[in-house]
């Protein structure tokens, strides 16, 4: 007969109850270093964003600047008087923008020496037209070479979206490129008037080396601005740019007509040519906002698009670490409220007050028993009633 054995109460081992938590540790550290990398990498294009847009902002200043700049190069060469109030208004602003973004963008040392070239331009035509056009043609130099130097600080040139990477270029190189090229080709064909007969070849060389210089960014320019209104999927670009677009297309087929010299002579008809320029300017005036609004707004969108991004990032890492801490607090808890029994002993069964149920003879299932129930051997388990004279033994 087998004896019931009593419940025996185990305690868990501790290496089996720390096992959850340091499988959801293990698998924490992995999750928090993908989100740590996954947001530096959109902070760090956040902060790319973010500078192209300091530099948009300084090539907005820089189109007034060169648009006076050429002006007062045509007056002087013409022995006109040099307009100074638009040039030195353009230059103050441009300043302005200087002193509050170029020491990021690591423009101040250079905009100081072309400042220093522009306030040392005399006010006066001189009066030799030949050393106007060198003296202007020297700080327009500097003055695209400023451009190139916000486009390359601020990341504009290397700018992952196709869209604004071609209108950068475009605002930022090839018109103002266009611009300054345009201006020396009228200048030189005022000059080529006033030069000997010996000179007429040289002169001819150096027309056709300025007419390339100014219609090959202009063409890359049109190019430029085609593409993005052809293959651009907002149609707010189209929309926006497609008007000035149209007029300095125009006008730069114009220009590039009109240069054309003509007869043995060589002739350019220098009043339509400058004509043509002064039209191609003013297009470039209206088109450079416009390309620079749709610069800044794609930088915009680039930036708002990139704060969703880091904030999917940290909600999906602070899921993902929730659900590690509930798994492992889950498995803690699951082990420790285990209570296991002995090991080969089977369960005692519940019994009442009174003690172990009397033992009965085993009966087929579902039939009652025919005979008298035989009671065990031995003395009964029922208490003996009081007889006579038992207070007396």
């Amino acid at each position: 007969m087998t004896v019931p054995a009593s419940r025996v109460r185990r305690r868990p081992r501790t290496p089996g109850r720390l096992l959850p938590l340091l499988l959801a540790t293990a698998l924490l550290l992995p999750v928090a270093f993908l989100v740590v990398q996954g947001y530096r990498l959109v902070d760090a294009d956040r902060e790319l964003a973010e500078r192209e847009r300091l530099g948009v902002e300084y090539l907005r200043v820089l189109g007034p600047v060169t648009t006076a700049l050429v002006d007062a190069q045509t007056a002087a060469v013409a022995g006109r008087p040099v307009p100074r109030d638009a040039l030195d208004r353009a230059v103050e602003e441009a300043a302005a923008v200087d002193t509050r973004v170029g020491g990021e963008l690591r423009s101040t040392e250079r905009w100081a020496g072309l400042r220093a070239k522009l306030e040392g331009l005399p006010s006066r035509s001189l009066t030799d037209p030949e050393t106007a056009f060198t003296a202007y043609g020297e700080v327009t130099d500097l003055l695209l070479a400023l451009h190139g130097k916000i486009r390359e600080t601020s990341g504009l040139i290397r700018d992952p979206g196709s869209d604004s990477y071609f209108l950068q270029d475009g605002v930022g190189e090839e018109m103002p490129e266009a611009t300054v090229a345009a201006g020396r080709l009228i200048d030189l064909a005022v000059l080529a008037q006033r030069r000997p007969a010996a000179d007429q070849a040289r002169t001819v060389g150096e027309l056709a080396t300025l007419r390339f210089a100014a219609l090959q960014p202009a063409g890359d320019l049109v190019n430029d601005l085609q593409t993005v209104v052809d293959t651009s999927e907002s149609a707010d670009i189209g929309a926006g740019v497609l008007t000035p677009f149209d007029n300095y297309q125009r006008a730069v087929e114009a220009l590039g007509a009109l240069s054309q010299p003509r007869g043995r002579a060589q002739e350019l008809d220098v009043a339509k040519l400058a004509a043509a320029r002064n039209q191609a300017q003013t297009a470039s005036r209206e088109l450079q906002p416009v390309l620079l609004d749709e610069l800044d707004r794609l930088l915009r969108q680039r930036i708002d698009q990139l704060d969703r991004d880091a904030l999917l990032i940290l909600a999906a890492g602070g899921v993902a670490g929730l659900l590690l801490v509930a798994l492992g607090a889950s498995g803690w808890l699951t082990r420790r409220g285990e209570r296991p029994t002995g090991r080969g002993t089977p369960a005692v069964e519940p019994t009442d007050a009174s003690g172990p149920a009397p033992w009965e003879p085993p009966t087929p299932a579902g039939r009652l028993p025919t005979g008298p129930v035989l009671q065990p051997a031995g003395r009964g388990t029922e208490p003996e009633r009081w007889r006579p004279f038992d207070a007396a033994r």
